[in-house]
């Protein structure tokens, strides 16, 4: 895929200049000849690079530098000027710009300067992308339903093809819609993804499409939305039963058009994304009942992949259940607890309405409330477990756990906080989570917000 460069200076010559050098280079050449005219282009494309003069007529390129880091914060920026001194390159360097190039250009030194912004931006990428991959994104299991969806995730993900990824809640569907990017074309462009069921109905518009300061009551300065965020990448709309039949309606045509308008704007943004959508619920049945649209569902099904129910893959639990031994034991500091076959038996027994998750949650319960180092049958809880007499003390009462589950929590998040000097952002980053998320979750643990947490 050729890589475009937007020349941002005000003498013409210099334009064509660089114009022809750059498409005998291959790349894909946009330019303007003022600072405003090159923000007003950014709302609608989204170059590779950006070349930009310092001195320019009205907004001069130190505050179109500025502007640009707000609007499109990944695209890396080389400055140019003939007026070079080290107090602009060193204002231009804090600003986030990659480079600074004296004028006359030296063709050679620049090309040369393309290719290590491009090199640079595509090691940020994959650094984002390896933590984006620390969470699981291989399917467990060796079951013959689970080894035919891995066939068909080989076959289907290194097309372009948008595929609807259906099964119940806790099957795995987040993790088929990672494989899917991680083997496709674009694995090394942004995976995105929205709850659609987690969005606010008056908010969602905005999550996808972003919007412009002012545009509604707090919406204090523009936004991009997940569309934008997710140009030549992938879009993984979870959960896209729960979209009102408004929202279907935008969605159908943006998907159609690959290019949208923000809310409150009037300028039309084009998109290059993959789209992938899942959800617990049968379309089929949504559809007669009115609350999905047929053309909608056409359009997102073009490949569907169906996740089966844990309860109809239980030889896959062993492998499962070892695989969350090891996880917690990491997670937890300690040795790697082991299970016995009758124990796990119960286990393979039970039919796991919530699935892998269920699962999941259910070992690391086991991890953190049995004392020794092996779980037994006696250290499995009712109803898996055996019964126990009516007037035995439930050792492993849902409220113990979740207390004992709060105070773990509890002691995590502050030695990460101090790991991280109480940076609130660093933090979240740092365990996988959303700030706002990590907020709400200080204030649910009872961990006061001291004047010391920093958020930036």
């Amino acid at each position: 895929m050729s890589k475009s460069v937007l020349i941002v200076d005000d003498e013409d010559s210099i334009r064509k200049s660089l114009d022809g050098t750059l498409k005998d280079e291959g790349y894909i050449v946009l330019d303007a000849a003022t600072g405003e005219e090159a923000i007003s282009m950014l709302e609608e494309q989204i170059p590779d690079l950006i070349l930009l003069d310092v001195w320019l007529p009205g907004m001069d390129g130190i505050e179109v530098l500025s502007r640009i880091k707000k609007m499109r914060p990944s695209i890396p920026v080389v400055i140019m000027s003939g007026h070079g001194n080290i107090e602009t390159a060193v204002k231009a360097t804090k600003l986030g710009a990659f480079d600074f190039l004296e004028k006359p250009l030296s063709l050679d030194k620049l090309i040369i300067t393309l290719e290590n912004a491009f090199n640079f931006h595509r090691l940020q990428e994959e650094n984002r992308l390896l933590r984006q991959r620390m969470r699981p994104v291989e399917l467990t299991g060796g079951s013959p339903a689970i080894i035919e969806l891995k066939s068909q995730i080989e076959l289907a993900a290194p097309t372009h093809s948008w595929i609807l990824i259906m099964g119940e809640n806790g099957t795995g569907k987040e993790i088929v819609a990672r494989m899917i990017h991680r083997k496709s074309p674009r694995a090394d462009r942004p995976f995105v993804e929205l709850n659609c069921a987690a969005i606010p109905e008056e908010l969602i518009e905005s999550e996808l499409f972003g919007h412009e300061k002012g545009s509604f009551t707090g919406a204090v300065e523009s936004k991009r939305g997940k569309f934008d965020e997710s140009h030549r990448g992938i879009l993984f709309l979870d959960e896209i039963a729960d979209m009102s039949l408004k929202t279907q309606a935008k969605i159908l045509r943006i998907l159609q058009e690959q290019r949208f308008v923000r809310v409150g704007g009037n300028k039309v943004i084009h998109v290059d994304v993959r789209v992938l959508a899942a959800t617990n619920k049968d379309l089929e049945q949504e559809m007669l009942k009115g609350n999905f649209r047929q053309d909608l569902f056409f359009r997102l099904n073009v490949i569907p992949l169906v996740v089966p129910p844990l309860r109809e893959r239980v030889e896959d639990i062993p492998l499962l259940v070892e695989e969350f031994l090891k996880d917690f034991a990491g997670i937890l500091g300690g040795e790697i607890k082991e299970i016995t076959a009758p124990a796990l038996n119960l286990l393979m027994q039970h039919q796991w309405p919530g699935n892998v998750r269920e699962l999941k949650n259910f070992i690391e319960r086991l991890v953190i409330m049995t004392r020794g180092r092996v779980i037994d049958v006696d250290d499995i809880p009712s109803p898996l477990g055996p019964r126990k007499e009516a007037n035995h003390i439930d050792l492993f009462s849902y409220s113990m756990f979740r207390e004992a589950r709060s105070e773990f929590e509890k002691r995590f998040i502050l030695r990460k906080l101090a790991e991280h000097g109480n940076n609130i952002s660093q933090t979240a980053e740092a365990i996988g989570v959303e700030r706002s998320h990590l907020h709400r979750k200080l204030r649910s643990l009872g961990i006061e917000e001291k004047s010391s947490m920093r958020t930036g």
